[in-house]
């Protein structure tokens, strides 16, 4: 439980309770906080998403978080040492909000490019993924906060998540999906794990038996398993290894699950068994009395400084011509172009969503990486699907004269609460905000128009809105609900908006009514925003004039992306093509500017159809609020672009695989067993536009001289040897991957798969010996119930990517 000897015994502690105390402690307090216990010297544990960022248990501007680059950007990296280090900048954020257990990191398996919270997520290989899992883990719980694998288990689609079942071989579960997950718990020792919302085999997972198979009773784990929010259904999860329904505190088991075990329906020594880890978490994160948990340790730099740096180890190049790196001396006009080279997504949609104190666009990293140069901005192309927040520079809050907006939640015609905000993006999702007690929000501010133009000022939430404009109802509309689910519109509201005509340096003064509905799905919670909808009257118009500023241009670096509508929690994606009209905005570029450089700001894979007909591409996916700077660090050669890809990238979307995330008749079917991922890939035999684990650098490389260690029993362990030189004129950093083959089998084996990797660094010209470590589990498969070896000859292949294996080596199993 402890280093410390002063803790208590938690079976002491557990003796002292009673029934109805032991059962309460097991449903959440509130949102994000679990029961105190005075008498045992138990304070409240305090929760947090997320996986890229700790918000805290507030969901407010007036309280920014660290934005790390999303995870998809961080597996870019295939650096543990890197992952270590985000993990332990996640633990000091998290204790500078006095936060006890993040819920992160999601570790689901990139199944399909379609996946609507692939960038949440780290890769499509499991190996990669679990070894990074571990790193973060560790990073997180060595600074004594606890980490919380999730979704457990197979949760790999947003479609009717709360209710479909994933149909799926055990050897594919073994092999696949639970392996990222153990690995997190049997190397890194995970504190606790959420189980997910679907079910598994037609079994939901608060009650499924994988709880305590393997995740108790083989691998060995000693912590919460805490539920995904509103995932527990019924008392038939206490039965289960399900340890804390959250969230609180009317919750499904409370008086229910106190009458089941009273009446013999439930056994009490499973509910002891609970408060026990409760306990044991308690002491890990210094909750229990006479416990102290482990301070964070101090990092080189700051937090910002990290998440420069992440951004740019996770940025991949697939495409040079030579264009890159830019010499800022040299360049005198530079071409800025895409709606999201001024708005850039930072981080993806949902319930992981942190608010920043300040994002760097590319546009402001450009600027700054070039102060001699010229740079000029062009839209191109409207990006944006809904409501977009006001600047807070154009604000006037009328209370206090200070940025910003003035807010009351009034109830039956009097004020109730009144606040004072930093944004128009409003949620109320834990805090003091009577939600529940109010039935009309009100927001007031003065808006300050910077340019003459029809402001498109609208909403985004369902119900009824009012927008007054200096006096005038400009806004009076009942916005349906795209489904029947306002809990679903928490996350992805619907807008509407009203044409208001403003003049450059004019202050209009706005105020807006809505009224509350009253079940939002999620009790307490409530979320609207206050903004305006992009203007695209003339798209033709915006590709022309970018196309224009292109053709002045020593270079043209033009930023495509996904807007929240493409990538979120929620829902999955129906196609990988990029928003609007972004294709024919970078061809329209291309033909203007040989020299143009695309940077692809998405956290998941989309159609690059034009790839062939630039000179440079980056995939920066979801930068994090340092994405500016990193880009730039790229652009201009300070920094290596150190990715390799974590999952494959089609050409087309119909090359794709595995695609399907839709469940029929409330199934999602696995039927491709182990073949996931580019080992789908490999077996369909279609070429995608980039294979897993390739990526360019500013470098050149080699890896030959492959050798291994002799024979080995199913106990022991290969150890690869290969030597890498770095054949280019720069420093440069290269991933080294080795992946197994079997020629002959009797087994449903991938075509390769990977089962090892190491990053290396060198200077030009040096070449150095790097060690991989295969286990014998490496060579296993999942066979009636335990993990089987089949003797005979398997091929190691060392290299770039999984298509780029120039070495190989033979091992044989015995």
């Amino acid at each position: 439980m402890s280093t410390n000897p002063a803790a208590p015994d938690a079976r002491e502690l557990l003796d002292r309770l009673t029934l109805a105390e032991k059962v309460r402690l097991l449903t959440g307090r509130d949102f994000w906080s679990t029961w105190p216990l005075e008498k045992i010297g138990l304070r409240s544990i305090l929760m947090s998403d997320g996986p890229s960022g700790v918000r805290g248990p507030v969901w407010d501007e007036r309280e920014p978080s660290l934005n790390l680059p999303s995870a998809t950007a961080l597996s870019a990296s295939w650096d543990d040492a890197l992952a270590y280090r985000y993990g332990a900048v996640i633990a000091q954020e998290a204790r500078r909000k006095g936060v006890d257990v993040v819920l992160g990191p999601t570790i689901n398996l990139h199944r399909s490019p379609l996946g609507g919270r692939h960038f949440e997520a780290f890769s499509e290989d499991p190996l990669l993924t679990g070894r990074l899992a571990a790193a973060y883990v560790r990073g997180i719980q060595d600074n004594g906060v606890a980490a919380t694998p999730k979704h457990y288990i197979a949760n790999d689609f947003e479609t009717d998540r709360f209710t479909a079942s994933t149909e799926v071989s055990e050897r594919t579960l073994r092999e696949v999906y639970l392996l990222p997950f153990e690995k997190a718990v049997t190397e890194a020792r995970a504190w606790a794990v959420m189980s997910a919302y679907n079910a598994v085999n037609g079994v939901t997972a608060t009650e499924n038996d994988l709880l305590q198979t393997p995740l108790n009773s083989e691998w060995g784990f000693d912590g919460v398993v805490i539920s995904d929010w509103t995932a527990v259904r019924s008392v038939n999860a206490a039965r289960a290894a399900q340890d804390l329904e959250m969230p609180g505190p009317r919750g499904v088991w409370g008086d229910a699950l106190l009458a089941a075990v009273e009446s013999g329906a439930v056994d009490e020594a499973d509910i002891d068994r609970k408060v026990l880890r409760i306990l044991t978490l308690a002491a890990r994160v210094g909750a229990l009395e006479g416990t102290r948990a482990v301070e964070p340790a101090a990092t080189p730099g700051s937090g910002t400084a990290f998440a420069r740096e992440a951004a740019a180890e996770g940025m991949v190049l697939v495409r040079n011509t030579g264009v890159l790196p830019l010499d800022p001396g040299a360049v005198t006009r530079i071409a800025v172009i895409g709606h999201n080279a001024d708005r850039a997504r930072t981080q993806g949609g949902g319930s992981a969503t942190v608010v920043p104190e300040k994002v760097v666009s590319p546009l402001d990293g450009i600027i700054a990486a070039f102060p001699e140069a010229e740079v000029e901005y062009a839209l191109g192309a409207v990006v944006q699907e809904g409501v977009a927040e006001l600047p807070l520079e154009a604000l006037t809050n009328p209370a206090t004269g200070e940025p910003g907006a003035h807010v009351r939640f009034l109830g039956e015609g009097r004020e109730l609460f009144t606040e004072d905000r930093r944004a128009t993006r409003l949620v109320w999702f834990g805090g003091d905000a009577p939600v529940d007690r109010s039935d009309t929000l009100e927001i007031t501010t003065r808006y300050t128009s910077p340019r003459t133009e029809t402001l498109r000022l609208g909403v985004a939430a369902p119900g009824v809105s009012r927008i007054w404009a200096d006096g005038e109802l400009v806004l009076d509309a009942d916005v349906p609900l795209a489904n029947e689910q306002l809990g679903a519109a928490f996350l992805h509201p619907p807008t509407t908006s009203g044409a208001v005509p403003v003049a450059e340096g004019q202050a209009v003064e706005i105020r807006v009514e809505y009224e509350i509905p009253k079940d939002t799905g999620l009790a307490g919670a409530l979320a609207y925003t206050l903004g305006t909808e992009a203007e695209d009257s003339d798209p033709d118009g915006l590709i022309e004039r970018a196309a224009a500023a292109a053709a002045r241009a020593d270079v043209a670096v033009v930023v495509v992306g996904t807007n929240s509508s493409v990538e979120s929690e929620g829902f999955d994606r129906t196609s990988l093509a990029l928003p609007g009209r972004q294709d024919a905005l970078v061809s329209a570029v291309a033909r203007a500017n040989r020299r143009t450089v695309v940077a692809v700001n998405s956290g998941s894979p989309v159609e690059l159809p034009w790839r062939e007909d630039v000179a440079a591409v980056l995939l920066t996916w979801f930068g994090g609020q340092e994405y500016g700077n990193a880009l730039a660090d790229v652009l201009t050669g300070a920094r290596e672009p150190g990715g390799r890809l974590p999952t494959t990238w089609p050409a087309r979307q119909s090359d794709v695989p595995v695609l399907d995330v839709t469940p029929v008749d409330g199934e999602v079917r696995y039927d491709e067993g182990v073949h996931v991922g580019y080992r789908a890939w490999l077996r369909s035999g279609t070429a995608p536009a980039y294979p897993f684990g390739y990526g360019l650098g500013y470098t050149t490389w080699t890896v030959d001289r492959a050798t291994a260690t002799p024979e080995f029993g199913s106990g022991g362990a290969v150890k690869v040897r290969a030597e890498v030189t770095n054949t280019g004129g720069r420093t440069g950093k290269h991933i080294v991957q080795v992946y197994a083959s079997r020629a002959h089998t009797a087994v449903d084996r991938p075509a390769r798969w990977l089962v090892g990797h190491e990053a290396v660094r060198l200077a030009p010209g040096a070449t150095e010996t790097v060690n991989v470590t295969v286990p014998a589990r490496a060579f296993a498969h999942w066979d009636e119930g335990t993990w089987a070896y089949e003797p005979g000859e398997f091929t190691l292949h060392v290299g770039s990517s999984a298509e780029d294996l120039p070495a190989s080596v033979p091992v044989r199993l015995r």
